[in-house]
């Protein structure tokens, strides 16, 4: 899904969210050639009863208001803030994006595509009424309602963004049909301060939302041991008929806002075990999204540009060089140097598997506990 208009959601100069991260995986997408193997298609932006399947009107409302005069932002809806200052055309733009993710599930659900990706979605922090954390409208959560309703009775939302997906759990709370789970850094170290094991869902869905809280300074390793230790077994009892996952790639060791120590390897091994996942239990009916991403040259473009290869069926060899037309656009666009190679040098990537054994003086090991214990008995499931 693409739609070059999207590029238009720009919080201003300094803010961390710069959309020529946008820019810059289109045309690494087109570099490495990966555009030939797939439909690159625009959708329309997501109208007001679509928006209102998550987001209330008089949030929808605030937000036409600020987009049409953003000095007029009211901040108790979120807008105007330093995480989301208001701009012209903010109304217009977000909804795009959220109608490119809407597009993405409808297709996958009608089965006009089996895989779909939305780098430019992902907004996950949005919630009913605010606006939050860089996110206006949460695209994630509007494409899951959608789904739902079209008739789907079980989605599966995998966030592995470093912040908790907290806009998609909250529009989701008390809604067994659909589970969420999230893996970011622990709440105590990072926004949105939420996203605890003991968060698992309203009483009317216990166990419908999970939360993986991993210590600051985990690598791909523990990473990788903790989605393996928790996701595959919950998405094989859960029985999805889609899968929608989330890709921040604010989880590597450059990002400037957090806290992990993830390489683009171990972001790629991710992916390819999301799609993989997809086949296993919901027929292959995968909708992949963007999300949080702050190294927007180093990272961002190489990350969303293996979710395209993988979804693609063509994933991009770790050692393949990144081509010198696209390095020499990112100079020419941003001044910086691009990286060389489409890995961080660190393919294969380890990883321990969960059923070997657990360490419980270990600080990654106690969080996986914490969450297989808070989450599985409520499913049924042995922690």
């Amino acid at each position: 899904m693409w739609d070059e208009a999207v590029t238009g959601y720009d919080f201003g100069r300094d803010h961390p969210m710069d959309p020529v991260r946008l820019a810059l995986t289109r045309s690494l997408v087109t570099a490495l050639g990966l555009d030939r193997d797939v439909n690159v298609v625009a959708a329309k932006a997501a109208g007001e009863s679509t928006l209102r399947l998550v987001h209330r009107e008089d949030y929808i409302d605030a937000v036409r208001a600020a987009s049409a005069d953003p000095g007029s932002a009211d901040q108790a809806y979120g807008l105007g803030t330093l995480d989301d200052p208001a701009f012209a055309g903010m109304h217009e733009v977000s909804a795009l994006i959220a109608g490119q993710s809407v597009g993405a599930a409808e297709a996958v659900w009608r089965g006009d595509a089996l895989h779909a990706v939305n780098f430019a979605g992902g907004l996950h922090h949005a919630m009913p009424g605010a606006a939050s954390g860089f996110c206006v409208y949460n695209d994630a959560a509007l494409a899951i309602a959608r789904l739902l309703e079209l008739g789907a009775e079980r989605v599966a939302y995998i966030d592995v963004d470093v912040h908790h997906g907290d806009g998609v759990q909250a529009a989701f709370w008390d809604d067994p049909r659909v589970l969420t789970i999230s893996l970011h850094e622990h709440p105590r170290t990072l926004f949105p301060q939420t996203g605890w094991p003991e968060e698992t869902g309203a009483s009317s869905a216990e166990g419908s939302a999970v939360n993986v809280a991993l210590p600051a300074g985990t690598g791909d390793a523990g990473w990788l041991r903790a989605f393996h230790a928790v996701v595959p077994e919950l998405i094989a009892d859960f029985r999805p008929q889609v899968l929608v996952t989330q890709h921040g790639a604010d989880t590597h060791f450059e990002d400037p806002l957090a806290h992990l120590a993830v390489s683009l390897d171990a972001q790629r091994a991710v992916q390819l075990a999301c799609h993989d996942l997809a086949h296993e239990h919901a027929d292959g009916r995968w909708v992949a999204l963007g999300g949080g991403g702050y190294a927007v040259v180093e990272v961002v473009p190489r990350s969303w540009s293996h979710l395209v290869a993988v979804a693609a069926g063509r994933p991009v060899e770790p050692t393949t060089l990144v081509p010198d037309e696209w390095r020499r656009q990112v100079y020419a666009r941003t001044r910086q140097p691009a990286p060389h190679r489409m890995t961080d040098g660190r393919w294969p990537v380890p990883r321990a598997a969960w059923d070997e054994g657990y360490d419980p003086a270990d600080r990654l090991d106690q969080a996986i506990l914490a969450t297989r214990r808070a989450v599985f008995p409520l499913r049924g499931l042995l922690p």
